[in-house]
């Protein structure tokens, strides 16, 4: 029996190159001791486009199945219809084939326990890595049955809808570049009869990736996005990325804009709904969420970076929307997961309300001066993290992930890598030249 590669057990994911790090024997190891430490009765699977995930499927199930859990196949899917799916299905778990954004030659699992809550909080990844490696299984006392496969998507479409309350699209003209990944596939559904005027982008699902690459974070994947959004006088543009739980925005103009702020807007949208409701945002995002959500009577509550804290500290607290400064937006409404279609839908509902371009409504929240998150490899990340303390210890400090040091006209976070021996900086200031002044000092000093 060959050793699984531990460097496949991501922090809320398994994820590794096919079929050298992850292939039909580990898929099998993995899915046979989740269900062993678990033991789920019923297991929702399923797979987005990548070419190996039909291969993959079958010791997946198998591997579920000869723990004792019964497997429902629901097809090819994206990220948000599979969450919908276990808690639609009533499953005790879901095991998804996808790699998210990474390239062609990847494949893994996004694994949940009931409710499409993190497998993180069910079963630690030492323990799933420790059993999965070793082989040493329990033979179950039955073996789970294939209760065949099962379409969700009308009922995921129906659901989205009424989650999101949009009632009237108000004739706006989108751009949508689905980057050959799945959310091509229920995006016709989702507008189907509606009033808009919709310019696809790569709808087809494709897991050779032929276009361009599946992350919307990069500059270079908006590209065509942008200047589509120019040439049609489109009112927004937006870019999924493979699985499609991350979303971006272009705004009429084609310019990107950041992430930290759709959190903003889609937080103001969202406490009209529910006025003084709790808002979350990750500790990278911009001082102008806070003061945005707390002058319109909202509760801002700045968390840790990271979708399996971000879903597990919302339901602790009771927060009705969350967002991340990576694209990701998480809806209580929703199951607590995080939807990329949601977001697009409260986006263009904030449209139609405020009839005012994106680049208007985004203009007065861009006050301060954010740098890009900078990686650093450093040899000793507590050693260095200790060094930054003693120098801005006059600061206010947090220490909820990594170091973040509040100052009055400029604050930083640097936080460590959850899997490589790296640092990460981002850094915010009230004018721009003393934001770069600041990104050289930290870096000097992380790099030195």
């Amino acid at each position: 029996m060959d050793r699984i590669d531990p460097s496949i057990f991501k922090a809320y994911d398994v994820r590794g190159t096919y079929p050298d790090q992850f292939n039909e024997d580990v898929a099998y190891r993995i899915a046979r001791a989740f269900a062993q430490i678990l033991k789920p009765k019923l297991t929702v699977v399923g797979y987005d486009m990548r070419l190996s995930g039909p291969a993959l499927l079958e010791p997946t199930a198998r591997g579920l199945m000869e723990q004792g859990s019964d497997v429902i196949h629901i097809g090819m899917t994206s990220t948000p219809m599979y969450y919908y799916a276990v808690n639609a299905l009533k499953a005790d778990a879901g095991m998804m084939l996808t790699a998210s954004h990474n390239p062609p030659q990847y494949n893994g699992l996004k694994i949940t326990g009931p409710e499409a809550r993190p497998s993180i909080g069910f079963v630690k990844n030492e323990d799933l890595y420790a059993l999965a490696n070793s082989g040493k299984f329990e033979t179950a006392p039955k073996i789970g049955k294939f209760l065949g496969g099962q379409c969700v998507l009308d009922g995921y479409v129906e659901a989205a809808l009424k989650a999101s309350g949009i009632k009237d699209f108000g004739g706006l003209k989108i751009v949508i570049d689905c980057a050959n990944g799945m959310i091509g596939m229920t995006l016709p559904k989702l507008f189907e009869g509606k009033n808009c005027e919709v310019t696809p982008l790569y709808w087809i699902p494709d897991g050779r990736f032929p276009n361009h690459e599946a992350n919307p974070l990069k500059d270079e994947t908006l590209a065509e996005l942008k200047a589509t959004v120019l040439r049609t006088g489109a009112d927004l543009g937006v870019c999924f990325d493979g699985d499609g739980d991350r979303v971006a925005f272009v705004d009429e103009k084609g310019q990107t804009v950041a992430g930290d702020m759709v959190t903003t807007l889609i937080g103001l949208e969202m406490l009209k709904d529910k006025p003084g409701a709790t808002i979350m945002y990750d500790l990278r995002s911009s001082w102008a969420v806070k003061e945005e959500i707390a002058a319109a009577g909202g509760k801002p509550f700045m968390y840790k970076v990271g979708h399996g804290l971000i879903k597990t500290k919302m339901r602790e607290i009771g927060a009705y929307f969350g967002g991340e400064l990576s694209s990701h937006y998480y809806f209580s409404n929703f199951f607590i997961t995080d939807n990329g279609e949601l977001a697009m839908l409260k986006m263009l509902q904030l449209l139609v309300d405020e009839k005012k371009p994106l680049s208007e409504l985004v203009k007065p929240l861009q006050r301060y001066f954010h740098s890009p998150e900078i990686n650093s490899t450093v040899a000793d990340v507590d050693g260095k993290l200790a060094e930054i303390k003693a120098k801005y210890g006059s600061g206010n400090i947090i220490e909820l992930d990594g170091l973040t040091i509040e100052f009055e006209n400029w604050w930083f976070n640097v936080r460590p890598s959850q899997t490589e021996p790296l640092l990460r900086l981002n850094v915010e200031a009230k004018t721009k030249e003393q934001m770069d002044e600041k990104v050289a000092e930290l870096l000097g000093l992380i790099r030195g």
